[in-house]
């Protein structure tokens, strides 16, 4: 683990205990759970501020466990000199001893002795200026004045708070400076040499007599990631390192030092920090502000608009917001921040967005400066050369220089000389940096090295300015430290920021001082180039005390003589808001004149806005005023009648108690000329205007029945006798309602205003109101009927309440039915139209009052605009009504205004009583909970709604949707009936067809079905098919009937499933003969006879293994038949036609079958003729010459086979001597068979 510096001592309980030379820490002797663990200094011939303890000293285990011990003392005056002191590392001799319970304590703050990889000591004398010898040991008395508890490596300030005494003075402790910046990831600040310049800096202090008498000055240095996060996380270990901080360059990370710092009560000396430093009281600025620099430089100027262009990585970024900030505080419009990296098209974004600007003079550039390697700063230069913006337009000024002093006293600058662009870029800059009156950084830095108190390799040309800064920021914090000492004060961060003033020191090229205030005054100056050379010269100077730059004997060389305009002078004065140099009255005589035009376009758009909604309301597709041009009334003598039938809906409005006399739907079935509705066609009716006596009349009653270009429509007139116009509000409520559109809400078609007459158009529902259709008696209302009529209720009252509109008139006579009888919800919003409209509402008569609830009745104000829970208590006692199909509260047989008292003032409750008869239980008790006295205990509409729902089961319950549901089931299955009947009759007429091709030829059943004739047809050359079976009377007479047509059935359905793989017809069967022939009805060229010889072959092959079903052992012998020649084919008979071949060759075939013999195919000459042209292989055996019957005798063949035919033929019997060949052996039939068939011949020799 770090083990914490330790300064022993005999005599003194101190945090920094000096330990003789037999010195030994003991286990507890920082053991104290409580106190900040001090830091301990080694002995003073140890050559190391950190543990070192020689083998003889002790150190009492106690020694630092006292929570009240002593301030801390200074060192002996015989310690090591700081030669000695510089090494960073730990050393211990043999004989010295740590216990490990020295840092035990769980609850202290355990600061590290262990420096960074980059820490720095004071580094070794140069061989011509020997090191100062440190101070003497001698013990300091415990009543000294005060001096630093804390060590090398880690310090542990006491609040300010903590010490309302002047402690005692201390000598000898360590105080370490961390430095910290970019140096590990910014190569450019790397060349600042940090450690170099650290380490020069507590060198010099060290030898300072004047600034040596407290402390021994050690440094650190401490990288500082680029990036911001990690950068402020790497702050958090800060404070194990060092005892005053130095930077960090970044303003976000300042910031947060500054407040890491504050709590530490550490002094942090950084020119990074931006804005006001507000909470940040330990900080210590060791210069003058760079933006006050800047500020002062534009003052001088008179350059105003200022842009900020910085470099991309985090540090360059933060500087130029900041920057920008503070800029923007001092009273300075900054237009443009943004960022540029090296690509060439960001610098070109940039610049362009700096020429978009309006009125821009400078261009400050947060980046590495050019002249130093600034990679971002040469690309954006070359690329303002190339766009022309280095013509004088504007300046740019590099950020980064005011930060140190950039040499410039016979000082070239390569970079400038090697690059012809860039040096004429270089002309628009201006270079504000820290002047060095007597001696530049570079010669400073030179004589450093000839000293040897840097490395003797470093080349000055090569070292960034900055090294200046660092070795600057060292001194003043220093001389902070040096002040508050003497002043008897502990050294601790707020006591160092309050002494941070009202001194003088020599920086490393150039003097500082600080007023009485804590103002920084070091001399600046401008610089600038020739155009032409490679090096600055001095324009201008900024001397500390001063507010205006002074002339140094050169001008500014302007690009092009031209150079950038100026802006008004106000924008510099504080307190003064500026306008661009323009006259404040001016400006404000502007302004009001602006104002006054604004506010006079505002009021004249809205009266033209007002006018074209007019004109919209009044005309076009969004017409909602009516006027008498657009309604025509016929004066009849039928009037009355509509009179009387529509009371009920006059009657709704709230001002007639007149009894409807007949439903709605008398009128609505009448034609035009029987009532007072004419059909209004707008302009072809002009002359309505004269009906306006008749007009007056019929809204009397308060309700008129019109039309609208066809459509039927339902005045309802407002109270009062005149009304001028149409409010804007009452415009803006009826848009509203309007816009409610539902299947059971009745939709507001407009107003009706002519003749000081105002009434509200909506929807003409033809079956009237809900009570007209109760109050019918003529009308069945069953239960789907009835249940159809709630549902569509409290849908449209679901509707309304989910547009947040409360109906609060809810009543049988503000529901209306349609034709479909879907009933719709209507006068919604009626009372928001009278208050918009500032109509007085008249009092409603008692029997108005019967659906209204009883907290409503309790207060006229709540009864004007209703309420949810209102609406649902009207639904309650409309489900009454319609249970009922009667009046609310007709079964108590009391007046209205008694029932109303009784509402108005209970107990006992007074509520309608319906019977459990009259309506399913869940009905009635959801209208019993519907009219609940308590408002909070009623249903919310949803819930009526799903309750409802479950009354029904889900079914539809409008009556029009279940009766057409009805028709289309009974249309569906009506359908699938007449589809499955005209499927069976399509399988029937197939089955017809089939069979009907069977018997006949396709084509012949085509004709025969169509009606048309069927002639007889010659075909020029036919093969014909005979055969029959050998013994076939034999079979007979030794068969049963039954048995000969199951063995004829048998042996022909085999032949007709050969048939059907031939192209071959079937022509009939006779008995045992079996006809097929060929090309006929559908000609096949000369393939009929191959066709036909093939059929032979496969029938011959399958009979061959035919066996008959009732003697399998009795052999079945065919003869065959071929012959081929014309014929003529023809229908024969109208009852069971048949399809007949007529000519000599049927009669040839014939022949040619019978004189055949058993399993031989008998063919003659043509059809051998035939198949041998064919050439298909077909086997053929000569028989000789055979006498045919009416043909004599001819030369005929035995069809033997085909080549490639494979199937077994039955080989034919031997022809016994005197045997015949047409019957069947005797050996061959069974004995019981032979008996059978000797009694079916009897007297014949059976051989």
């Amino acid at each position: 683990m770090a083990l914490p510096l330790v300064v022993a001592s005999p005599v003194v309980a101190s945090p920094r205990v000096v330990a003789p030379p037999t010195a030994t820490v003991s286990p507890k002797a920082v053991a104290s759970p409580t106190m900040a663990l001090p830091s301990v200094v080694a002995s003073p011939v140890v050559a190391s501020p950190r543990v070192v303890a020689p083998p003889p000293a002790t150190v009492s285990p106690k020694a630092v466990a006292s929570p009240t011990m002593a301030p801390p003392v200074m060192a002996s005056p015989t310690m090591a000199p700081p030669a000695v002191v510089a090494s960073p590392r730990v050393v211990a001799p043999p004989t010295a001893t740590v216990s490990p319970k020295a840092v035990a304590s769980p609850t202290m703050a355990l600061p590290s002795v262990v420096a960074p990889p980059t820490a720095v000591a004071s580094p070794e004398p140069s061989p011509p200026t020997p090191a100062p010898s440190p101070p003497p040991s001698s013990s300091a008395s415990p009543t000294t004045p005060g001096g630093l508890p804390t060590s090398s490596s880690s310090s542990s300030f006491p609040s300010s708070s903590s010490s309302s005494s002047t402690p005692p003075p201390t000598q000898g402790a360590t105080f370490k400076v961390g430095v910290m910046g970019p140096w590990t990831c910014d190569p450019l600040l790397a060349r600042a040499l940090p450690e170099v310049a650290s380490r020069l800096a507590v060198t010099r202090l060290n030898r300072d007599p004047t600034l040596n008498e407290g402390y021994w000055w050690d440094a650190v240095v401490l990288a500082e990631a680029c990036r911001t996060p990690q950068g402020v996380t790497g702050l958090l270990n800060a404070e194990r390192y060092a005892t005053g901080l130095v930077g960090p360059l970044n303003p976000a990370t300042c910031g947060a030092a500054g407040l890491l710092a504050a709590a530490w009560n550490k002094p942090l000396v950084s020119w990074a920090c931006l804005g006001d430093g507000e909470g940040l009281d330990t900080l210590v600025t060791p210069m003058p502000e760079p933006a006050g620099v800047l500020h002062s430089v534009l003052r001088f100027f008179r350059w105003a608009h200022v842009a900020v262009l910085s470099a991309p990585q985090d540090l360059w970024r933060e500087v130029g917001q900041g920057l920008a900030q503070d800029l923007r505080a001092r009273g300075l419009p900054v237009t443009v921040v943004t960022t540029v990296g090296t690509e060439e098209e960001e610098a070109r974004e940039a610049l362009r967005r700096v020429q978009r600007a309006d009125g821009v003079r400078v261009v400050v550039m947060c980046m590495h400066s050019v002249l130093l390697g600034g990679e971002e700063q040469r690309v954006l230069l070359e690329k303002a050369e190339d766009m022309g913006m280095t013509d004088g337009t504007y300046v740019f000024i590099p950020y980064d220089a005011l930060t140190f002093p950039l040499p410039y006293h016979r000082v070239p600058y390569p970079v400038l000389a090697n690059n012809t662009k860039l040096r004429l870029a270089y002309d628009a800059v201006l270079t504000v940096t820290i002047d060095s009156p007597e001696v530049t950084f570079q010669e400073a830095l030179q004589q450093a090295k000839e000293a040897y108190e840097i490395p003797a390799y470093i080349d000055p040309t090569q070292v960034h300015p900055l090294f200046a800064t660092i070795y600057n920021s060292i001194y003043f914090l220093a001389e902070a430290v040096e002040a508050t000492r003497r002043t008897g004060r502990w050294v601790m961060g707020t006591s160092v920021a309050d002494h941070a003033r009202d001194f003088r020191m020599e920086g490393f090229c150039q003097a500082f001082s600080v007023t009485q205030e804590g103002d920084v005054t070091v001399p600046y100056v401008v610089l600038d180039t020739d155009g032409k050379s490679d090096r600055l010269w001095p324009v201008y100077g900024l001397e500390p005390g001063t507010k205006g730059l002074g002339y140094r004997g050169y001008s500014v060389h302007w690009p092009h003589g031209s150079s950038p305009g100026t802006d008004a002078g106000c924008w510099f004065e504080s307190g003064s808001i500026c306008n661009g140099g323009v006259d404040a009255t001016f400006v404000l005589l502007m302004f009001l004149l602006i104002s006054t035009l604004i506010a006079a376009g505002a009021a004249l758009a809205c009266f033209i806005r007002r006018r074209v909604q007019q004109a919209q309301l009044m005309k076009g597709p969004n017409k909602i005023i009516l006027t008498m041009d657009d309604l025509t009334f016929i004066n009849t003598q039928s009037s009355r009648r509509v009179d009387g039938s529509r009371s009920s809906l006059a009657g709704r409005s709230g001002g007639g108690d007149a009894k409807s006399l007949k439903s709605v739907a008398a009128a609505a079935a009448a034609p035009p000329d029987a009532t007072n509705v004419a059909i209004a066609e707008g302009a072809e009716n002009p002359k309505g205007n004269g009906h306006l006596p008749l007009l007056l009349l019929l809204f009397n009653q308060q309700g008129l029945v019109a039309s609208v270009q066809g459509d039927w429509v339902w005045l309802k007139r407002f109270p009062g006798d005149q009304h001028g116009e149409v409010k804007p509000a009452t415009k803006l409520a009826f848009c509203k309602l309007r816009d409610l559109r539902h299947e059971n809400v009745n939709l507001f078609l407009g107003f009706f205003h002519d003749c000081g007459i105002f009434a509200i158009v909506s929807e003409h529902c033809s079956r009237g109101s809900l009570e007209d259709l109760l109050r019918n008696e003529d009308m069945k209302l069953d239960w789907m009927f009835k249940s159809s009529l709630l549902i569509d209720l409290i849908k449209g009252i679901r509707y309304l309440h989910h547009r947040a509109v409360v109906h609060g008139r809810l009543k049988s006579r503000n529901c209306v039915v349609d034709g479909r009888f879907v009933l719709k919800v209507t006068d919604h919003g009626y009372n928001e139209l009278l208050e918009a409209q500032r109509v007085p509402t008249p009092t409603p008569q008692p029997q108005e009052r019967l659906w209204t609830a009883p907290e409503l009745l309790r207060d006229p104000a709540l009864e004007r605009r209703g309420s949810f829970r209102g609406d649902v208590y009207g639904i309650g006692i409309i489900m009454q009504e319609v249970i009922c199909r009667s009046g609310p509260y007709c079964m108590l047989g009391l007046p209205p205004a008694e029932i109303i008292e009784k509402v108005l003032r209970p107990p006992p409750l007074c509520r309608p009583a319906v019977s459990a008869d009259q309506a399913p239980l869940e009905c009635i008790q959801l209208m019993k909970q519907c009219w609940s006295e308590q408002p909070e205990k009623r249903p919310s509409i949803d819930q009526i709604f799903e309750q409802f729902k479950g009354i029904n089961k889900g079914r539809k319950t409008n009556i029009i949707d279940s009766m057409l549901r009805m028709l289309e089931q009974y249309s569906s299955n009506l359908e699938d009936l007449i589809r499955e009947r005209t499927e069976e009759l399509e399988i029937e007429k197939q089955k017809t067809d089939k069979l009907l091709t069977q018997m006949l030829p396709p084509s012949v059943a085509e004709a025969l079905k169509m009606g048309t004739p069927v002639e007889p047809e010659y075909f020029e050359e036919v093969t014909l098919y005979f055969s029959d079976i050998v013994g076939f009377t034999t079979i007979s007479a030794m068969s049963e009937p039954i048995e000969v047509v199951d063995l004829l059935n048998d042996l022909y359905t085999l032949f007709d499933a050969i048939i059907g793989s031939h192209d071959v017809y079937k022509v009939e069967t006779i008995g045992d003969a079996y006809m097929v022939a060929s090309g006929l009805p559908k000609r096949n060229g000369n393939r009929h006879a191959g066709e036909i010889a093939n059929m032979s072959l496969d029938i011959l092959s399958s009979v061959g293994t035919f066996k008959m079903r009732h003697m399998p052992e009795v052999p079945v012998r065919i003869r065959i038949g071929l012959h081929s020649g014309p014929c003529v084919a023809g229908v024969v008979g109208l009852t069971m036609p048949r399809y007949c071949l007529f000519g000599d060759t049927v009669n040839t075939a014939s022949r040619m079958e019978s004189t055949g013999l058993p399993y031989r195919i008998h063919v003659n000459a043509r059809t051998v003729a035939i198949l041998l042209a064919l050439q298909e292989g077909f086997k053929l055996d000569i028989r000789g010459k055979t006498e045919l019957k009416g043909k004599g005798v001819e030369d005929t063949y035995w069809l033997v086979g085909r080549e490639g035919f494979t199937k077994p033929i039955p080989t034919p019997p031997d022809l016994l001597p005197g045997a015949s060949n047409h019957g069947i052996s005797l050996d061959e039939i069974p004995p019981e068979r032979r008996k059978k068939l000797e009694k079916a011949r009897p007297g014949q020799v059976l051989k």
